[in-house]
């Protein structure tokens, strides 16, 4: 007697787990809730209040339309702190790009302590910057004969320098370039580790049986263009950092008119003198230009583009 099987009905699967959506909102739910309250809503009321007059509250009101704007894009002391950036940027993205290629490379040839290397280099990373600015300000860079760099240099006969002066040649740039790239160096270095790790070994073998070394060819043709992505990656955190630039220079110069970026400008705007009219305008004008920069840079150099 033939027997015939019967098929258990199918239900349909519907990809989704009785629960998932209540688990989901319980956990993301408050932060999402932060997010909206500490962040979205403080960016819309700046943006409204920078059409405001603002001085001595943060209730808009007075509406002045774009003389906020106006008063901040006209020579003066903003567009000098824009030029501040200028310089700075100039010196620390360029320098920690390559130094911290060149560490990358370095650190991931060897194999004697390499963790310990890394470690080394990476550990500035967690030193806060304002720990970092006055330890540079009190110890190294003090502009007496107790500071480290004066006693080192009165061993070779030169005088003192006052180093956080104004003075000529400008010498406070070599102590805020310095205390950056101490505090900043470790980070990009392990980016670029984590693309070398990235770039197959069968490149280089097929390097080596074309006969090119392991120098500078191998180099220029196999690592740099593999570690493009990185490299676009590295540049755009570095531009954006330096135009955030705040805790060095607040901590090394205070409000000084020789080297004052935006940040540093706007908060004694706002805290200073309590015209948060012009300061939030100033935070509005700063956020867009990070990011017609990042737009930019990223459209230039193939950012997120499929290779």
């Amino acid at each position: 007697m033939a027997t015939t099987d019967v098929a258990a009905p199918r239900t349909r699967s519907t990809g989704r787990v009785r629960g998932v959506a209540p688990a989901f909102w319980l956990f993301v739910g408050p932060f999402l809730i932060g997010l909206l309250i500490f962040v979205y809503v403080p960016i819309v009321w700046s943006v409204i209040l920078s059409f405001s007059r603002g001085q001595n509250t943060v209730t808009p009101g007075d509406w002045v339309g774009l003389r906020n704007y106006i008063d901040l894009l006209r020579p003066g002391p903003f567009l000098d702190s824009l030029v501040t950036f200028t310089v700075f940027a100039a010196f620390i993205v360029p320098l920690t790009f390559a130094l911290a290629l060149a560490l990358a490379l370095l650190l991931n040839r060897i194999t004697f302590l390499r963790a310990f290397f890394r470690s080394v280099f990476f550990l500035p990373t967690a030193c806060s910057y304002v720990v970092a600015s006055l330890i540079w300000k009190l110890s190294i860079f003090n502009g007496v004969r107790f500071g480290l760099a004066n006693t080192v240099l009165g061993w070779f006969g030169v005088d003192n320098i006052a180093w956080l002066a104004s003075s000529d040649p400008p010498w406070y740039w070599l102590v805020i370039v310095t205390v950056r790239l101490w505090l900043q160096l470790g980070f990009y270095m392990i980016l670029f580790i984590a693309g070398l790790q990235r770039i197959p070994k069968d490149l280089y073998e097929a390097a080596d049986v074309d006969g090119a070394g392991r120098g500078w060819q191998t180099f220029r043709y196999i690592t740099f263009p593999q570690l493009r992505p990185t490299s676009i990656a590295v540049l755009l955190l570095l531009l954006i950092n330096a135009y955030q630039a705040f805790d060095e220079f607040f901590n090394l110069l205070g409000n000084s008119s020789f080297a004052r970026p935006p940040l540093v400008y706007l908060y004694y705007t706002s805290q200073q003198n309590q015209d948060f009219g012009h300061g939030t305008a100033g935070a509005v004008i700063l956020a867009l230009l990070i990011m017609i920069v990042t737009l930019a840079q990223g459209r230039i150099f193939g950012f997120g583009r499929a290779e």
